[in-house]
């Protein structure tokens, strides 16, 4: 039996990006059709559509934490403060084991935007070094927050 790691995992070796993979990972807890989920978080991967700002697995772990915790309609603000604590309580976490949420931090400074950038990632295997595991990491802190 999988994991929501090892299907996050595959879905990143997929192609998908890192918080398409994340958010994926959970298609089965909250009923919503794994396209629209995976539609949603496109725009997320790189750091938001690679400007690196903050890391897509974070970003994916932080959706699944909205759709869980969330003020949704009809809710009272409560369920904003309360999402709001549980996104910290997963940066702060997240952050003692990677030491950073910035996408381009944990990319050693490699800049996605450029050839030179991208041949670093390539050569020092960022992809599966960093990004695969933030991945790993982001949907194991989730699993327990969860």
């Amino acid at each position: 039996m999988s994991t929501n790691s090892d299907l996050a995992i595959k879905k990143f070796e997929a192609s998908y990006n890192c918080a398409q993979s994340v958010l994926w990972a959970f298609t089965d807890e909250f009923g919503i059709d794994s396209d629209v989920l995976l539609r949603i978080a496109c725009g997320f991967g790189g750091g938001i559509a690679r400007r690196q700002e903050m890391c897509g697995a974070v970003s994916g772990a932080i959706m699944v934490l909205g759709l869980k915790y969330g003020q949704g309609e009809g809710k009272d603000r409560a369920f904003t403060e309360n999402t709001y604590a549980k996104v910290k309580e997963f940066i702060k976490r997240f952050e003692a084991i990677h030491g950073s949420c910035c996408c381009k931090t944990l990319l050693l400074d490699a800049d996605l935007a450029t050839k030179e950038g991208k041949d670093f990632i390539a050569a020092n295997n960022l992809r599966e070094k960093v990004c695969k595991c933030c991945v790993r990491t982001a949907v194991e802190i989730v699993e327990e927050m969860l």
